[in-house]
């Protein structure tokens, strides 16, 4: 028996979004790169963000920087299914914002892939290096924390 987790399925995810594959998005093993899961991650966070909050999210006084990233891959995804790609808050802090992304591809319950992507708030000024830490924004907290897992009360 193995002491990996089991992989989440649908039920899991409050957000939804879908992806098209692309032929570039396939490896020379004929399954998706997994620098594409990564690409998929970020787009379906920072999507989500811009809808949610109907605004330039690259505007705001603080922005979101990519602290951290993982993936756990359970079976192999790829050209030219679409993905179906689910997003849920798994904690909301001070300053970050940590997510859990789920990768499913065809009917069945259980992802394919899950990612974890974490985003620190700094001071969208000063430019790069210089960007001091800071809340995360009202308007983006009010948002993620609709990403409530269904059993996470309140």
């Amino acid at each position: 028996m193995s002491g990996r987790p089991a992989p989440s399925t649908r039920g899991d995810y409050v957000v939804w979004r879908q992806a098209t594959t692309r032929w570039a998005d396939d490896d020379v093993y004929g399954h998706m790169n997994n620098a594409a899961y990564y690409e998929l991650f970020d787009t379906a966070v920072n999507a989500h963000l811009i809808e949610a909050t109907g605004q330039n999210i690259r505007e705001l006084d603080a922005i979101g920087v990519v602290a951290e990233t993982s993936c756990r891959y359970f079976r192999e995804i790829g050209f030219p299914h679409p993905v179906d790609i689910g997003l849920v808050l798994e904690r909301l802090g001070s300053s970050s914002v940590t997510y859990r992304i789920g990768l499913f591809q065809g009917d069945g319950d259980q992802a394919a892939a899950e990612g974890r992507f974490v985003h620190v708030y700094v001071a969208n000024a000063g430019g790069a290096g210089n960007r001091a830490v800071c809340p995360v924004p009202d308007v983006i907290r009010d948002v993620v924390g609709r990403l409530k897992p269904p059993s996470t009360p309140g």
